[in-house]
């Protein structure tokens, strides 16, 4: 009689999009394969459709009230938060940045190190960029004249193409970090990270809806996101695609969006705050001083 135990069937994850705090299946049912680099099968995700759009759009205008008024220390704890559930999943992150981008452990540990670092840089920004981009203007006559910068508002991202974690990070980060929230389109060919980052977003006090993630295939979703009037600006940095940039574009001008442009930068430089100041704007107010 034999002894040994029967072969085990490993449980397989189920990658879903990420809205409004939940993790929803795509409304249209349909998923695609994701390989990683060398061509082997990883898993499958979900396939964003248009209606997954709006319902992202909706998720993140209702969560944008609450976030942009929350004070910019709690939003900059919020995120250091993150880097600390993140530094927990370390080795996890560093495995499935290792397979979607190839290359050795070491160069994955690297970048998942660096994505760590650039939340709790960004978390270091939130109660100060206003004193940086903002103050009291000198004007002539008895009025205090006072600039302050506010967020945008709902911002549609699509995230870079080939840096799955660490060009992800540094397109989020900067969007909410100032008050903002956001759609965004996970990579089409290296989705994992994005859609395992949203787990510890799930668990970080991020309320619902600051952070909304769709997967899929951009030249679908993001034509949607460009034209809808109720997001204010739309972040185009992972379209590859030059003709498609430039219909997002021209699709974004009809309420007057605000538009990153496609760009492949170095993700391991400093990042500035380019990305921040391009994401307010700056309310002015006149105040008699009084006699």
């Amino acid at each position: 009689m034999s002894t040994e135990s029967p072969a085990r069937l490993a449980v397989r994850k189920t990658y879903k999009l990420y809205i409004g705090g939940a993790f929803p299946r795509s409304e249209s049912g349909r998923s695609y394969q994701v390989h990683s680099a060398s061509g082997d099968f990883l898993a499958n995700a979900a396939l964003g459709s248009r209606k997954d759009a709006r319902d992202a759009v909706k998720a993140a205008r209702a969560a944008a009230g609450k976030w942009s008024g929350a004070t910019a220390y709690n939003r900059g704890q919020i995120l250091y938060r993150v880097a600390e559930m993140l530094e927990g999943r370390h080795d996890q992150f560093v495995s499935e940045v290792k397979a979607a981008e190839g290359g050795s452990r070491k160069e994955a540990a690297a970048q998942v190190d660096a994505a760590i670092d650039r939340w709790v840089w960004y978390a270091g920004w939130s109660d100060k960029l206003a004193q940086v981009h903002g103050g009291a203007n000198p004007v002539a006559g008895p009025y205090f004249n006072l600039s302050a910068p506010e967020p945008t508002g709902v911002v549609a991202v699509v995230a870079p193409a080939t840096s799955s974690l660490l060009g992800l990070v540094s397109v989020i980060a900067p969007a909410i970090v100032t008050g903002n929230t956001v759609v965004v389109i996970a990579s089409t060919d290296r989705p994992l990270p994005a859609v395992t980052l949203t787990e510890v977003l799930a668990t970080s006090d991020l309320p619902g809806g600051v952070v909304n993630v769709l997967t899929g295939k951009v030249a679908e979703i993001a034509p949607w996101l460009a034209a809808h009037m109720d997001v204010n600006a739309v972040d185009l940095t992972g379209v590859t695609d030059a003709t498609l940039a430039k219909e997002l574009e021209v699709a974004a001008a009809e309420n007057l969006k605000r538009v990153i442009r496609p760009a492949d930068p170095d993700w391991t430089a400093d990042p500035g705050v380019s990305r921040m100041v391009a994401l307010l704007e700056i309310k002015t107010v006149w105040h008699p001083k009084g006699v």
